[in-house]
């Protein structure tokens, strides 16, 4: 592999350096740390810490029994999809060939199960085939511009490899047969539509253009003029790196000479966030630290964009909005419906206790019942309150077993709803009678 020429520029640090020569590799070239170190006269340490930042910017892949790989620099939000790389990963597979095209994503999989000009009609660009050592099928679907997974832990033959290569399409191997194979992938795939619909920070801010900042060094006077050319009254403090050190509000300016440096006056630490935070733990951070701007900051603390609590609240509402698919709690609360009011107007939830609620002891599980008191209080705050929150606490009294079959019933009374907080006492009553109490406390994230 023809390695290109290491930049000199003196004024570059070694870490600069080797982050330049990465991004200079082509794509699916393999690398590694003492080849890194190697190649550019450094230690291994310096050279683990830049392909450390090198992955965490995107341009290097690290996967198992494959190792790391240059790709082509992520960019945009998360689509959800299942990457080559992915199903190499989920698989326990082999690159044999084509490791430039691990982090290609892919529609669909394949199963060639039939004859080859049969299966052919159903192998398009960016597909998978799953198959076992039929070379000509191996062939055919890198042909099609599809990757290929052989199951059984078989191989394929060397112009099939280099075909992949070639095409920059995965060829990978796997010891698992093929019922196995796919079972894996589907479930991946299932899980991965759940995560695509948890927003995250990244998901909501904008790292395109500079937020407003001050920098170390400058004065009271300088916040003042950015306040009012900009009109906000909160901005983060930065040194000459672009790290965050501290938070400038309208509180700390006040009763401050105008020569002070904002240093001297601003409020540290600042409490940040990192771009892959989830919008909800962001939100429950904000609230439960009081404030209003949050810094979104890289592994070295260089901030990247900020986030206000507006910003928040909108996509707390849009979130709660999204459908992300059947989890353990879709599960537990499918089979409950409202049956009508309370004297208070406050619904009434009824269902049936199924047999995968059980738990070692035959009755129903007290995670379950948990589980059920929690999303009954949940539902309750968003239908009276109709605003976000998040449980902070609940305290249950188990007061006797729930059979498995039983029919429930989920009773709520609201003690509390203030502008801050809210607090729903719940009972859950079967055939016999109160079987479960609860009280939940929340914590309301977008106070009026």
């Amino acid at each position: 592999m023809n390695m290109p020429d290491v930049p000199r520029d003196e004024a570059a640090t070694k870490h600069e350096r080797i982050l330049e020569y990465i991004k200079g590799l082509k794509v699916g070239a393999r690398l590694s740390v003492r080849s890194l170190a190697r190649k550019l006269d450094v230690s291994e340490g310096t050279a683990y810490r830049a392909l450390k930042e090198a992955e965490s910017a995107g341009y290097v892949s690290t996967r198992e029994r494959i190792g790391t790989v240059r790709i082509e620099k992520k960019q945009g939000q998360r689509d959800g999809r299942l990457t080559f790389g992915d199903v190499a990963g989920i698989v326990e597979g082999q690159v044999l060939g084509g490791a430039a095209g691990l982090d290609k994503p892919l529609h669909k999989f394949v199963i060639g199960a039939m004859e080859l000009d049969a299966m052919v009609r159903y192998i398009d660009a960016g597909s998978l085939l799953i198959v076992g050592n039929r070379e000509n099928a191996h062939r055919r679907a890198l042909e099609r511009h599809a990757g290929v997974l052989i199951t059984g832990g078989f191989g394929t033959g060397e112009d099939v490899i280099r075909l992949a290569d070639e095409t920059g399409l995965p060829i990978i191997s796997s010891k698992h047969d093929t019922f196995t194979v796919a079972s894996m992938i589907n479930r991946a795939m299932y899980d991965r539509l759940i995560t695509r619909k948890i927003m995250l920070l990244e998901d909501i801010v904008n790292t395109d253009s500079a937020p407003l900042t001050l920098r170390m060094g400058e004065t009271i006077v300088d916040y003042y003029r950015l306040r009012e050319r900009t009109g906000h009254a909160r901005f983060p403090v930065v040194d000459d790196r672009g790290r965050i050190v501290g938070m400038m509000t309208a509180r700390d300016a006040e009763g401050a000479e105008p020569g002070e440096t904002v240093e001297k006056r601003m409020t540290r630490p600042p409490v940040t966030a990192h771009p892959s935070m989830p919008v909800a733990a962001a939100a429950h951070r904000m609230t439960s630290e009081g404030i209003d701007l949050l810094p979104i900051v890289d592994r070295h603390r260089r901030l990247l964009a900020v986030v206000s609590r507006s910003d928040i609240t909108r996509a707390m509402r849009f979130a709660g909005k999204q459908q992300p698919g059947e989890t353990i709690d879709d599960l537990i609360w499918s089979g409950f419906a409202e049956e009508k009011r309370t004297e208070d107007a406050l619904p009434v939830y009824v269902g049936k206790m199924t047999p995968q609620m059980s738990g070692p002891a035959g009755t129903v599980s007290e995670g379950t019942l948990l589980s059920l008191l929690t999303l009954a209080a949940k539902q309750t705050i968003r239908e009276v309150a109709r605003r976000g929150h998040v449980v902070e606490s609940i305290t249950t009294y188990f007061v006797r077993p729930v059979q498995v079959e039983a029919e429930v019933r989920l009773m709520p009374r609201l003690l509390e709803l203030s502008r801050l907080s809210a607090k729903v006492e719940m009972e859950l009553h079967d055939e016999h009678g109160l079987a479960v109490k609860a009280l939940a406390a929340a914590q309301m994230i977008d106070p009026l």
